[in-house]
């Protein structure tokens, strides 16, 4: 379990960064050595090669995500800037924020914020996780997220199968995601407050939506294959190879990258949810 930052922030932990610090704080309870001590091992006989070193940490018994983030912590590249720390992430989230608003999309801000609050006012287990490009919102899975573009907002929302989904205005739009198992499946164009009250409806069906246990986010109807922690934090499937990319999701959204994109999560854990817009 993740304890608890004193980190002063408007956001939210979010899930890939508590995800990552729950596997790293079990691993002595789990393999009876601490991340300390497989790193000494590392350096005192492991293979230079990122693949070959977390084949080699497996040998010794470790499970997938610990040897790849075993890995990852030994190697010469962090994850992320902030370590992926709990304190380092609340840290930077606002930076994350005020870089998506800056320059001409500053006017956007007001109608962001106002977005925030009509979340939060959903309940109290809302909460809001800013990564690189978007503005997800989760409660037992991301139900929504805000994505700044130049002129409006992108109010993506998880509402399922379109064919039960229905807005006579027109101003709701499929996504195409529920075909390719994202969980955000629709979005609302916001560039005023009348955009903002038609969308309350729809985000509020969001998040009622997201009523299951929580527990390892939803990956998306009816996927239910298994998942391994790439090096640097990137996720892939168990069974694909070391560069199968295309079939990548992410643990957060379920979401898929677009064909041809190479690295869909930009090797970061904060960025797993983005949907490599």
């Amino acid at each position: 379990m993740v304890p608890p930052s004193n980190v002063s922030t408007p956001y939210d932990l979010h899930p890939s960064v508590a995800y990552v610090q729950s596997i790293l704080s079990n691993l002595e309870a789990k393999t009876g050595r601490s991340l300390e001590t497989w790193l000494a091992l590392i350096r005192k006989g492991a293979p230079a090669e990122t693949r070959a070193r977390i084949a080699w940490l497996k040998e010794q018994g470790l499970g997938t995500n610990q040897a790849s983030l075993v890995a990852q912590r030994a190697g010469d590249e962090p994850g992320h800037a902030f370590g992926e720390t709990p304190e380092g992430y609340l840290a930077a989230a606002p930076g994350y924020v005020d870089t998506q608003y800056g320059g001409k999309k500053t006017a956007l801000r007001p109608l962001f914020e106002r977005i925030v609050a009509l979340a939060r006012g959903l309940g109290a287990d809302v909460k809001v996780c800013p990564c690189e490009t978007i503005v997800p919102f989760y409660r037992n899975h991301v139900f929504a997220e805000v994505k700044p573009l130049a002129s409006r907002l992108d109010l993506g929302l998880a509402l399922g199968d379109p064919a039960s989904v229905k807005d006579a205005s027109g101003r709701l739009k499929d996504t195409g995601g529920y075909k390719k198992k994202d969980r955000i499946t629709h979005k609302v164009e916001i560039t005023s407050e009348t955009d903002l009250e038609h969308a309350r409806a729809w985000l509020k069906q969001a998040y009622e939506r997201d009523n299951s246990s929580p527990g390892r986010p939803d990956r998306g109807p009816g996927d239910a294959r298994s998942f391994q922690v790439r090096r640097r934090g990137q996720i892939s499937p168990r069974t694909s190879a070391w560069g199968g990319w295309r079939a990548a999701r992410c643990r957060s959204c379920g979401g898929t990258p677009p064909s041809g994109r190479s690295d869909p999560c930009r090797g970061s854990p904060a960025a797993w949810p983005c949907r490599w817009p």
